[in-house]
């Protein structure tokens, strides 16, 4: 179980956007992502690692759903920095010397993009799958300390806790009061619940 801490870089935007976390359970083959977030509450990723077949778990006021998910579309509700058209625009460069985090001893990458105001340093643990934290593809190892550029701001992530135990397997099974449904499919009931909240 791996909890992360998520700010936003820009302390001025603290008030506006209040640390949330994403917590991450896997059994090595099936990982499950929970993001908290102000406006939408606990949302649910759990993605089979090895064929790429994952689900969304979403609770609407018109149902539960499990919404399947294409094979290369990222686990996190936060956005892969790898499946936009700035990837060119990483520039990855490998340090010296290992920084401790949470009492373990990670290795450090300097990480430039066009919307980081300065390189930010990097940290991840080798030993662990990447595909753990699917988020950049540079990193040979578990991301444990990394930035996210969004629209609007920098998104900081950084392990707090880490357990290390066998997780309940009912935590990467989908529950049996949601509907798996396409996303196409899922759409049309959102758009049919609000018209007949409208009627």
């Amino acid at each position: 179980m791996l909890e992360y801490r998520i700010s936003v870089r820009d302390t001025t935007m603290r008030n506006m956007m209040p640390d949330n976390k994403m917590v991450v359970y896997t059994n090595d083959t099936v990982v499950r992502v929970e993001n908290y977030t102000q406006n939408l509450g606990k949302q649910v990723a759990i993605k089979h690692m090895h064929n790429g077949k994952s689900y969304l778990l979403l609770e609407t006021d018109f149902g539960k759903y499990a919404l399947q998910m294409n094979a290369d579309e990222e686990l996190s509700s936060e956005p892969n920095p790898n499946d936009t058209a700035k990837i060119a625009e990483y520039i990855f460069a490998k340090k010296c010397f290992k920084r401790e985090i949470i009492g373990r001893k990670a290795k450090r990458m300097i990480v430039s993009h066009t919307d980081f105001e300065e390189p930010i340093e990097f940290l991840y643990l080798r030993g662990y799958s990447s595909k753990i934290v699917d988020t950049y593809k540079e990193i040979s190892g578990l991301p444990v300390r990394f930035s996210i550029p969004m629209t609007d701001a920098v998104l900081d992530y950084e392990l707090i806790k880490m357990s290390e135990y066998t997780p309940n397997r009912d935590l990467f099974g989908i529950p049996d009061d949601f509907e798996k449904i396409s996303f196409d499919k899922f759409m049309d009931r959102l758009i049919d619940s609000k018209e007949n909240m409208q009627e």
